[in-house]
């Protein structure tokens, strides 16, 4: 098997899904979202997320986020924005087959969680085997993700992704652990060139790129893509100082999402200030309604909603 090539760096986000009251997929709003993600600027979309609900999603309705997600962008001339597709299972069987399925739906890369049914039989032989067997037969190039509030608390270690890191098809990481220890030993031993290392939340974006990520896959840009891109633009520019105070609003943003509920808090806000889509998330997740949005955490991301509109 030949190497194959990492995504490429920047500033990428795990979209949330839209749902009408009965569940069903809003269309026009889950296209609507991914159209303003793609003008914002950023690099990628990862479609089937933890955001995303994947766990919630029959194989066919995963498969239809992603052709929606492609269609979208292949529509309005954004052809170049990379699609990731979430592909952790229970088993190794069903992640090779929605590997399988993000290639036929149009997918580019894949992200896959390490199986978490069966902590105490999740060993590290067991854990490199796993992802090995799966990017041995991932017909798309292959990102493990570590997030261990949603594995059970399996939390990968650096040596474990730098040994899977050998594997050809397997060609980044994403850290949703929050360690920058732990992303600074994976890019000072490989480049993101060669293996690309993203943190995984907004609050050590630039922490991480100053230590050699590749970038960031976070849930914030669903809110504030345009202010994750300028952040962006000013490290890469030098100017760390404008960056640094940037990069203390959006973690105070990010923390403030968390409190009010995440992933509906999250759909809330977009549909408040931004037109479209509703907080319907499916159960057992809970709604926060319009009604729950206030208070210190909802100002601070109304100050960030205000700056983002203000951003060209």
């Amino acid at each position: 098997m030949s190497r194959s090539k990492p995504p490429p760096p920047g500033i990428y986000v795990p979209t949330v899904l839209f749902f009408n009251e009965n569940e069903d997929f809003d269309v026009p709003a889950i296209k609507a979202h991914v159209l303003r993600l793609a003008q914002a600027g950023l690099t990628g979309i990862v479609v089937q997320g933890s955001n995303g609900e994947a766990q919630h999603l029959s194989h066919e309705e995963r498969k239809l986020a992603i052709t929606l997600t492609r269609e979208t962008l292949d529509d309005y001339g954004y052809k170049d924005v990379v699609i990731i597709a979430g592909c952790g299972a229970p088993s190794a069987r069903e992640s090779k087959k929605l590997c399988a399925d993000a290639k036929a739906a149009g997918a580019d890369f894949v992200l896959v969680l390490t199986p978490s049914v069966w902590v105490k039989r999740m060993t590290r032989d067991a854990i490199l085997a796993f992802h090995r067997d799966v990017a041995d037969h991932s017909p798309l190039p292959y990102l493990i993700y570590n997030y261990p509030s949603v594995t059970a608390g399996i939390n990968l270690e650096s040596d474990v992704i730098l040994e899977l890191s050998d594997h050809p098809n397997i060609v980044g990481t994403k850290l949703s652990c929050g360690s920058i220890g732990k992303l600074h030993r994976l890019t000072s031993a490989k480049p993101s060139s060669e293996f690309a290392t993203f943190a995984g939340t907004t609050d050590v974006l630039l922490q991480g790129l100053l230590s050699g990520s590749a970038g960031a896959i976070a849930a914030l840009p669903n809110i504030v893509p345009k202010l994750h891109m300028k952040l962006y633009r000013l490290y890469q520019e030098g100017n760390l100082d404008q960056a640094m105070n940037l990069q203390a609003q959006l973690g105070q943003g990010d923390y403030a999402t968390s409190k009010l509920g995440s992933i509906s808090a999250i759909k809330a806000l977009i549909s408040q200030n931004f037109g479209y889509g509703k907080e319907y998330v499916r159960t057992p997740l809970r709604i926060v309604t319009a009604e729950q949005l206030h208070g210190p955490y909802h100002d601070k991301l109304v100050e960030l909603m205000t700056l983002e509109k203000g951003t060209p």
